[in-house]
Formats: structure tokens, C-alpha cells, sequence
């Protein structure tokens, strides 16, 4: 099976989002109260959150980025 590549930030934006709908969902169920201009500074700090992820993420090595972390050996193909 081929590999994808990991991508930590979408991941961390996706969960930010995924918050602010839960409090919304549990403010529509009556779980609690919250006000209507939480959502955004809920949304800015999971967007920065995922910009630091993935700038994180992209300091890695080159070599590393291309082999999947693995080092090559002498008898395998170049991309």
C-alpha cells in the first residue's frame, strides 16, 4: 500500500474547528451558555496553533522528508 504523507497542522485546524462546533452543539442543547463571539477567538488560536504545527513539521531534514525517515540503501532506485 502507498504511504501518504502526514500533515500535522490540517490535522490540528480540523480538531480547532471541531471544538468550536461541540461548544456551539452543547450551547444548542442547553448544556451551557456561550456567547456568540467565542467563536472566534476559538477559531484564530486553533489556526495558529496549526500554522506553528506545521511550520514544526516542515523544519524536518530533507533527506527524511523524501525516504520517510529511513535511510537508503545502496541498491534502491532514486526518485
Amino acid at each position: 500500500m502507498l504511504r501518504h504523507e502526514s500533515h500535522p497542522g490540517k490535522l490540528v485546524a480540523g480538531l480547532s474547528i471541531l471544538a468550536v462546533a461541540v461548544v456551539y452543539a452543547g450551547d444548542a442543547g442547553g448544556a451551557w451558555d456561550a456567547p456568540w463571539f467565542v467563536a472566534l477567538p476559538m477559531v484564530m488560536a486553533g489556526l495558529l496553533l496549526a500554522g506553528v504545527t506545521a511550520a514544526i513539521h516542515g523544519i524536518r531534514p530533507r533527506g527524511a522528508a523524501r525516504t520517510g525517515g529511513r535511510p537508503r540503501s545502496g541498491g534502491e532506485p532514486r526518485d
